[in-house]
């Protein structure tokens, strides 16, 4: 069997890798079986952040929600359950967002809703 040589393609494919591992520090952008590894675990976590990511916001929305629906005399859960109740369908990223920027909306809404 004839022996193939991979010369074109195999310096292709690791410059490819030694581009995306730029900026690392050491034999991380140097070596390429070191940058191939730094590689593949540096997708798994930007896979990973992408979902942490939703998660902090959503986190960060409701604290956000909580501290505002503390200065009318309500407790989030209590503040969404009202929400629910009167039929306002806000979703906490726009709620955060008027707890914010706007309190007297965010105070209409609360006496709205009970």
């Amino acid at each position: 069997m004839v022996r193939v040589k991979r010369g074109n393609v195999a310096r292709k494919r690791r410059n490819k890798i030694l581009q995306l591992a730029k900026g690392y520090r050491g034999a991380h952008s140097r070596l390429f079986r070191v940058a191939n590894q730094q590689i593949m675990k540096a997708l798994r976590y930007s896979f990973v952040g992408r979902k942490q990511k939703k998660r902090t916001f959503r986190k960060i929305w409701i604290t956000r929600i909580n501290a505002a629906s503390k200065l009318n005399g309500l407790s989030y859960s209590k503040l969404i359950h009202n929400f629910k109740k009167s039929n306002i369908e806000l979703n906490r990223k726009m709620l955060s967002q008027i707890a914010i920027l706007d309190t007297q909306t965010f105070n209409k809404l609360v006496t709205l809703s009970n």
